[in-house]
């Protein structure tokens, strides 16, 4: 065997090598961490942008490889202006939780639809909500001295009934108890008892994440410390971040003051991003008390959840962005 071959096989091997290396090397950096991160897409306050202030909310929630939107605001135009404006795509979603029944979250489920219909979309089960309900054909009183045509179902009912919804081709899971849905994403139930609507059933969803319990409240109905309190019962973390409404928008100034000192000194909460139904005053007062932990949350702002929590803007929000007036 020649020297020259043996030359030419070395080089060979050489080129294989190098071309294998460089591959690894573009394969690694084309593989960028998952988002960690909570969008602002529906809220009546925030920064300058090309998106639309209105009264509701909705969240796009990324963690452990999952896209989580959370409830859909209050009107269904402005929503798909806001989504189309943040550059958000709804047909790439692992599924959605509503929070509860009022229009202010639900509206946009109307677009959301459209665009997704299959996905699996987590609401709290009501015997009459809008989410639709099933119940045993016997719940009602009978009377067999009438006669069949005074009777429900001439006196022979189905063995369930099924009451209808706005959306009934939707894919909804009715959630009943607090439940794990995916391996840390908890859902907490629980009914809400404070408020102009006393029978509001509520989901929150809570993360389990390496620092910490990531806390997504949407209306906070239950009360906020009833949820904290549920959250702090999953895991032996600490309740790293709660977002979202907090309900304080009908206290007084010492109840407001109350639940902060019990969210910072009963709970230790780290870090609070309040938004939507939770109220100026309440703003202020939470700021204050947070301090430096205090985050703000309006309108297209991005909340990083990962190892450090802070408040940023990827800037796809900015009024330049090419997104249509829907007024």
């Amino acid at each position: 065997m020649s020297i020259d071959f043996l030359h030419k096989i070395a080089r060979g091997w050489a080129t294989a090598l190098t071309l294998l290396v460089l591959a690894s090397g573009a394969g690694m950096a084309r593989a960028e961490p998952a988002p960690a991160r909570i969008t602002s897409l529906y809220d009546a306050f925030g920064k300058p942008s090309a998106m639309v202030k209105d009264w509701g909310y909705s969240a796009l929630i990324e963690y452990g490889g999952k896209r989580i939107l959370f409830d859909t605001g209050n009107n269904a135009e402005i929503f798909a202006h806001n989504i189309a404006a943040k550059g958000v795509d709804l047909a790439d979603l692992d599924f959605v939780i509503v929070s509860h029944r009022h229009g202010d979250h639900t509206s946009g489920l109307n677009y959301l639809l459209q665009v997704n219909p299959d996905v699996p979309i987590y609401v709290p089960k009501e015997n009459f909500g809008v989410f639709g309900a099933a119940l045993p054909g016997s719940f009602y009183p009978r009377d067999e001295a009438l006669p069949p045509d005074m009777r429900y179902f001439d006196g022979s009912p189905p063995e369930r009934l099924h009451f209808g919804s706005p959306w009934p081709d939707a894919n909804f899971n009715w959630i009943t108890e607090t439940t794990e849905i995916a391996p840390g994403f908890h859902l907490i139930m629980q009914k809400g008892t404070w408020g102009v609507d006393l029978d509001a059933m509520e989901i929150s969803l809570a993360i389990d994440t390496p620092e910490g319990i990531v806390l997504v409240v949407g209306c906070s109905h239950p009360t906020l410390e009833r949820i904290v309190e549920a959250a702090s019962a999953l895991s032996d973390k600490p309740i790293r971040l709660v977002i979202g409404g907090t309900h304080l928008l009908p206290a007084k100034q010492p109840e407001i003051e109350r639940i902060a000192t019990a969210l910072l000194e009963r709970y230790h909460v780290q870090w609070i991003a309040p938004v939507h139904c939770t109220g100026e005053p309440a703003f202020e007062i939470l700021n204050k008390r947070f301090g430096s932990r205090y985050l703000y949350a309006g309108l297209g702002s991005v909340i990083e959840i990962g190892h450090d929590v802070k408040a940023s803007d990827d800037g796809s929000s900015k009024p330049d962005a090419e997104a249509a007036d829907p007024t």
